[in-house]
């Protein structure tokens, strides 16, 4: 993932989307999808179908956790044969990997592990439709011709069952100018799991964004001492699925 050049080509659906508001790129995604700031306040998501996470399920999933954590107010969701797009309210805040943070990642790790902790301590597990636990994924993988090792098909015992990010790497967490968590952004793979899920997921990406040495410091600010059976469990599932 990365940030688009300015001289990014436009698609038309993103033209159309945005009325006449500007238009600036602010991320490439892994399989080609791009998102963008409009000058009247919205963001626009546009990419190719994609099978593990699309955002459909993103647009349920964030209207039903709205009803208990800060989200983007969906506005609008489609799809053609070959791409999907949101669009969604923006938010007065930035990615906890923004540059503004590049020089304080303690601020940025110590509100992503505090956010995270919120988000599974808010969202009823009762109330949610969807799972993400190892079975549900390991069989999402399958739909899309990946193997994953039989090892990984016995996870460990459940610590305790939350409502998982399903995706909450660093740059999901937006915080406020204060440094403060303000919301969670792409939440397609929203379900019921255990917590280390989340956790594994989110303290591994530290070290993507801001270097080694973060990762247990992101487990603490989120409340828990590292559970390493479970840490590399579910980093193994994340990397094999």
């Amino acid at each position: 993932m990365s940030i688009p050049s300015a001289s990014t080509a436009i698609p038309p659906i993103v033209l159309s989307l945005a009325a006449g508001a500007t238009l600036t790129p602010v991320w490439l995604n892994g399989i080609g999808g791009l998102t963008f700031r409009t000058g009247d306040g919205r963001y626009i998501k546009w990419g190719p179908h994609d099978a593990e996470a699309n955002m459909r399920d993103e647009a349920e999933r964030m209207r039903w956790a709205r009803q208990w954590i800060p989200v983007p107010e969906v506005l609008d969701q489609g799809e053609d044969d070959a791409h999907e797009w949101l669009v969604t309210a923006a938010l007065p805040g930035h990615s906890a990997v923004d540059h503004r943070w590049s020089e304080e990642p303690e601020t940025a790790v110590h509100a992503v592990g505090a956010a995270l902790r919120a988000l599974h301590d808010s969202l009823p597990v009762e109330q949610c439709p969807w799972a993400w636990d190892p079975a549900w994924r390991i069989a999402n993988a399958a739909e899309r011709g990946v193997t994953v090792p039989a090892d990984l098909h016995e996870p460990p015992p459940v610590d305790r069952l939350v409502v998982c990010h399903g995706d909450a790497c660093m740059p999901n967490t937006l915080l406020d100018d204060a440094g403060r968590p303000l919301a969670h952004v792409d939440l397609a793979a929203l379900g019921t799991a255990d917590r280390w899920a989340d956790i594994a997921v989110a303290s591994m990406s530290t070290e993507w964004n801001f270097g080694p040495g973060w990762a247990d410091t992101l487990i603490e600010d989120y409340g828990v001492a590292p559970d390493r059976e479970r840490l590399e469990y579910y980093r193994r599932l994340w990397n094999e699925t």
